[in-house]
């Protein structure tokens, strides 16, 4: 338990410097455009994909579950959406991210720390915490809302697809099903979610590389405990922020 409050105290105080005043600012700026780059726009493909086939798993569930004739046809897109933008393309996408996105900042920041190249920027006088991680936090807080819209929309996508191929609905139906009862405040929800989650992957995986001891074993390690105090703290979050904006 100690270890623990330990380890928090040294996250905040880590928090702290890597907002604290950057010495450059159109440095940073250009910095934040390649870890957007960097992070962000490289995992479309990956994104694009686990949407486009989670998108035909979820209609498929749908139409197979509900099949009452009393329900109308496009009751089974109108869930897909819901569970698409409410879940699926915030949360779930974002546990995925953790593993890609945050092993790779924190074996980066962890190999910078045990080849030295951290020690050798605070030697010139530089915020190592705020140079390295202050731009990956801002690029991933920006793009990644943008990679869940992009995700609702291939889900979407391929949950028509697999429902008009498959005989499972008409094309009109699902569409009347993806505009029925649609609240604008579900996507504004799931939007702040992500950044929340987008936050968290980075600062945690930073705050461990950044901390790294020993050698490429711990570096390792260090990437390991990342990923999994990410999904930790995502699965928190995602029930506080649900609990304070819907519940």
């Amino acid at each position: 338990m100690m270890r623990l409050f330990q380890n928090l105290g040294r996250y905040l105080i880590f928090i702290r410097r890597v907002f604290s005043r950057p010495e450059k600012h159109s440095l940073y700026f250009r910095q934040v455009f390649r870890e957007i780059d960097k992070l962000g726009v490289s995992s479309l493909g990956i994104v694009a994909i686990i949407s486009f086939f989670i998108g035909m798993v979820v209609i498929i569930h749908m139409t197979t579950s509900i099949s009452n004739p009393l329900i109308p046809a496009y009751y089974n897109s109108f869930t897909t959406r819901d569970v698409l933008v409410l879940e699926f393309s915030s949360s779930v996408l974002c546990l995925i991210l953790a593993g890609k996105v945050g092993s790779n900042i924190s074996s980066e920041i962890g190999t910078m720390r045990i080849t030295e190249q951290i020690d050798a920027l605070e030697t010139m006088g530089i915020n190592s915490a705020s140079y390295l991680v202050q731009p990956k936090i801002i690029g991933m807080m920006l793009i990644i809302p943008v990679l869940v819209i992009i995700s609702i929309f291939i889900g979407l996508l391929g949950g028509w697809f697999i429902a008009v191929v498959g005989n499972m609905m008409t094309s009109a139906d699902y569409l009347q099903g993806i505009r029925f009862d649609f609240h604008p405040y579900k996507v504004f929800y799931t939007l702040i979610k992500s950044v929340v989650f987008a936050f968290i992957i980075t600062s945690v995986s930073a705050y461990h590389g950044y901390y790294t001891q020993g050698g490429a074993l711990e570096v390792g390690r260090s990437s390991t405990l990342a990923v999994v105090w990410s999904m930790i703290l995502i699965l928190i979050s995602n029930y506080l922020v649900t609990q304070i904006m819907i519940g």
